[in-house]
């Protein structure tokens, strides 16, 4: 009796599951559900077309459905439900876990010091190791509910052992060894043996599932061949195909297990490791082609490390959660080398373990009260979509203080729905940080300023797309696009925006983002062609397309075709190809591009693939480019439109129009066949040709106003400067020096504003700006009355046609790197302010090309303390933007001038003057809205 019940549960189970599965195919894919004969031993995804994601939320239900937890590895292992009916049937009823508050089983305790001396990963690791090895450094999650402690010592013990082993088979100092390897205590013990034996770990990407191990080693045989790995570590498993992929890769000697590679400590010979070594080689690009492996040395990673850790104000005391893969830079670098350099205790789960259950995560950074954590902004969408309210009772965020949201486009949608959601579970209005950053910079380029969460900008929606030009929208403007501000660059780096031609833009206007810093990447592993196109008078092309609006970075899109499909990057070129070579497929003629689902922010494949077949064929090559897709990218795509000849546009040299063809999807205009091919061929072209027309008149506009801007300066500043040379006295010289000056701002059509003009009063007084622009010496000129006196450093003297004029306007000198003098110089202010002169000065004392207020001399602020006279500060806006420093190409604009009521000194004392200052600088930054550059970066 009890067996006959055990069949008909089995039977009812069966049946409830197989419904199931129809059910979810239906909902994604109509058209397979309709032509499928669905059975148990059907495929997931070669027969159902189920996905990664698509595979989250069939486990989800499927949990739902039968009160079961199944466990993380089935997402990867799972080929046919039966797989899953046999874990349903041996699987544990859900059990609570939620409620209990595990505290962190790690020392949070602040430490002494930090590794500020080590240049290199090791000697990074061997600070800690000797300043406190027992501390914990990861707490990893694996098969077991407890997490496994690796302290500082067990990690250096590990991978000694492992550096023993390679070095026993032969591995010599700056040869490369590839690590494929999914999330655990071999993975950390491999990277670094590899280092220690003065070897370059090549991190690869596990397969998804084991059963695809060697197509997936095939696939990825042009990067193991690149790199000329001479070991892959990896799994037992891979073994079986060592032969075949040696064949492909000349310098592989052996495919071996971190278990086969273990020996003893003792048998470990010290390397020599130097900052300039090359640390790992990070692989961007997908199997197919040149691939191209980022270049990244010991000095490179350090700096990027400190640098975001001064940003986002990292200490021992923060906690970090992760399920970001180990191969992938943000999860390598941002949360495993950042937590190891400041001491950081590291919660470490495995992508899959999110994946299969994206509430665990959540869940773990409630366990460990963790401060700080990141991921792509899919996982945010995930956790939106895939968890139900009474999955989240007794849920308390509150301890997490800084959710990064980077590595793919950020969607204004999610993080704010993120934080609706979710602030009823005590997470913070300001801690969802967009962050902005590539693996040619190692990882993180942009971070905003800590505790200011997101900012959106919403801009008019035709402007953008068609003129490049970011305008703000107002709240009642309908269809505005919203771009999320991505931060300022970490300190040290700078930022860019150029046009096609390489010239740089002003603000608001959208082109090409470049950067500099001291982690940018030397190039690309043996790629010297593409490492030649990185580069551009030494700034780097991050390939995304920006803009910039008051120091913040904004991202509108991506010059690379590359498709960011839940967290796995996914290269076009390879899949059109491949569905090319498909019969009934015309060949070349075949666009696969990533559309952004305008509901949930993820980002959809779609392939559009022509073809003369008749439509009753249409199911049957469907089938083929998703089976196609499946056995090279491991991914079916979400749409698959068979279109009629000509519908995939392409450029005059042949080359897929990408965009064009993903704008037409998006308009739903794809297949319509109302209007006669030719009539849509020319209907679409000149929807092409206007934008590109429109920049073109842009960029011509631009190039002659400059022209014409240099012309009228010319003009105006000869004979202005031969008369106020022959003028016999001063006030004659300085009206006709304002005089000009506000007519060289009219005739160049840029409006100067002034507000608080009533401040500036009838005594003496130092006026202090800010500096950002060449220009901002004559806008003061043509915007303050009177006759002041200028404060300019000592180099203009050098320069017999400034010093003259200069010096005929009464300009002070001050030296700014000979001590002695400077003070005679001081001395000289002091003198003329107790005549009763006004003096104007940049207390900056230069510019630089970065938005953000510089550190202030002392000079204007002792002279105005032991003078007795007021500080006026004066913020000037606008003028970076016409004309920024280290550039002679002049932008159109408009500049502002606010003066803000006059500072008293409360003293004569050297802590007046810098009380003076410090509340000078508070009001000019407040005004101004740019970084604090004296404690901080940014740098544009």
């Amino acid at each position: 009796m009890s067996d006959l019940n055990n069949d008909k549960l089995h039977e009812k189970t069966q049946d409830q599951l197989l419904t199931l599965i129809r059910d979810l195919v239906t909902e994604l894919h109509p058209e397979i559900a309709r032509g499928v004969k669905l059975s148990l031993n059907s495929a997931l995804d070669r027969d159902l077309g189920f996905d990664s994601l698509s595979r989250v939320e069939l486990m989800l239900r499927i949990e739902r459905a039968f009160a079961v937890e199944l466990p993380e590895r089935l997402l990867a292992e799972a080929e046919t439900p039966r797989d899953l009916l046999r874990e349903i049937l041996g699987a544990d009823v859900i059990t609570d876990e939620i409620n209990v508050l595990a505290h962190p089983a790690a020392d949070t305790s602040a430490i002494t010091g930090l590794p500020d001396e080590a240049e290199t990963l090791l000697q990074m690791l061997d600070w800690h190791r000797k300043t406190h090895p027992d501390r914990t450094h990861i707490l990893l999650y694996g098969d077991k509910k407890e997490p496994t402690e690796i302290s500082y010592e067990d990690l250096h013990n590990g991978a000694t052992k492992i550096a023993a082993g390679l070095q026993d088979l032969g591995l010599s100092p700056g040869r490369t060894v590839a690590i494929m390897l999914p999330t655990c205590q071999n993975y950390l013990y491999s990277f670094f043996g590899i280092l220690m034996a003065g070897g370059i770990p090549v991190p690869i990407y596990p397969p998804v599932r084991l059963s695809q191990l060697e197509d997936h080693l095939h696939r990825h045989a042009k990067i193991l061949d690149n790199a000329q790995a001479l070991f892959l570590i990896t799994v037992p498993q891979a073994r079986s195909v060592a032969r075949l992929l040696k064949a492909q890769v000349d310098d592989l000697q052996a495919i071996i297990t971190p278990e086969e590679l273990t020996l003893p400590a003792e048998l470990f010979k010290p390397v020599q490791v130097s900052p300039h070594d090359l640390a790992f080689l990070q692989y961007t690009s997908g199997s197919t082609g040149q691939p191209k492996g980022v270049m990244l040395t010991h000095a490179d990673l350090l700096a990027n490390i400190r640098a975001m850790g001064q940003a986002v104000e990292a200490n021992s005391s923060d906690v970090f959660v992760s399920w970001l893969p180990l191969y992938h830079d943000m999860g390598l670098i941002g949360a495993w080398f950042g937590s190891l350099y400041y001491a950081i205790p590291l919660v470490l789960m495995s992508p899959l373990a999110f994946l299969a259950h994206p509430g665990r995560w959540l869940r773990t950074i409630h366990q460990h009260q963790a401060t700080l954590s990141a991921a792509p902004n899919f996982a945010y969408e995930l956790c939106l979509n895939k968890i139900l309210d009474s999955d989240l009772e007794g849920l308390d965020l509150s301890s997490w203080r800084l959710a990064f949201n980077g590595a793919e486009p950020v969607s204004p949608n999610t993080i704010r729905r993120f934080r609706d959601r979710f602030s009823r579970y005590g997470f913070g209005e300001k801690t969802l940080t967009p962050v902005y950053g590539l693996a040619e910079a190692a990882v993180g380029l942009a971070f905003p300023p800590v505790g200011r969460g997101m900012l959106i900008d919403r801009v008019q929606r035709q402007a953008l797309l068609t003129d490049g030009q970011a305008i703000p929208a107002a709240d009642d403007v309908p269809l505005a696009l919203e771009n999320v501000a991505c931060g300022q660059p970490l300190r040290g780096y700078q930022i860019r925006i150029v046009d096609a031609s390489g010239v740089e833009l002003p603000e608001r206007r959208e082109g090409h983002i470049q950067f500099t810093g001291p982690s940018a990447t030397q190039g690309y592993y043996r790629n010297p062609k593409a490492s030649e196109e990185l580069f551009h008078d030494g700034w780097l092309d991050t390939g995304d397309l920006g803009y910039i609006a008051a120091a913040d970075l904004y991202i509108t899109s991506r010059t690379k075709d590359l498709i960011i499909r839940a967290g796995r990057n996914i290269y076009p070129y390879e899949l059109e190809e491949a569905v090319g070579n498909i019969p009934g497929i015309r060949k070349g003629c075949v666009a696969v591009f990533g559309s952004v689902d305008p509901v949930n922010g993820t980002e959809r494949l779609v392939v559009v693939a022509e073809s003369r077949e008749p439509v009753t064929a249409h199911a049957d090559l469907k089938e083929k480019i998703r089976s196609t897709a499946n056995q090279l990218q491991e991914m079916p795509p979400d749409e698959i439109i068979i279109a009629t000849p000509q519908t995939v546009l392409k450029t005059s040299s042949g080359k897929i129009r990408r965009s064009a063809i993903r704008e037409l999807f998006e308009k739903d205009e794809i297949g319509h066949t109302s209007r006669a091919v030719w009539l849509q061929f020319l209907r679409l072209t000149l929807a092409a040709i206007r934008p590109q027309w429109r920049q073109l008149r842009l960029k011509i506009r631009e190039t002659l106003y400059a022209l014409y801007c240099k012309f009228i300066f010319w003009l105006l500043v000869c004979p202005v400067w031969l008369l106020a040379v022959l003028l016999p006295k001063r006030p004659w010289r300085w009206t006709l020096i304002r005089h000009a000056s506000r007519l060289l701002f009219r005739l160049l059509g840029i409006p100067i504003t002034v507000a608080g003009q009533e401040h500036l009063i009838n005594q003496a007084s130092v006026i202090i700006a800010n500096h950002s622009s060449y220009s901002d010496g004559l806008v003061l000129v043509a915007t303050l009355p009177d006759a002041p006196i200028f404060v300019a450093k000592g180099e203009l003297q050098k320069k017999f046609f400034a010093r003259l004029i200069l010096q005929k306007l009464g300009v002070i000198f001050v030296e700014r790197f000979e001590h002695q003098q400077s003070v005679i110089d001081a001395k000289m202010t002091v003198d003329q302010l107790k005549k009763g002169q006004t003096i104007v000065t940049f207390p900056e004392g230069t510019l630089t090309r970065i938005p953000g207020l510089l550190p202030f001399h002392m000079g204007p602020f002792c002279a105005a303390s032991e003078a007795g006279v007021p500080v006026v500060p004066v913020v000037i806006t606008g003028t970076r933007s016409i004309l920024r420093s280290g550039s002679w190409f002049p932008h159109s604009g408009s500049v502002h001038v606010h003066i803000s009521e006059p500072l008293h000194p409360q003293g004569t004392d050297w802590p007046a003057a810098v009380a003076l200052r410090d509340q000078a600088r508070q009001i000019m930054l407040k005004k101004l809205g740019e970084p604090d550059l004296s404690t901080e970066r940014p740098s544009f």
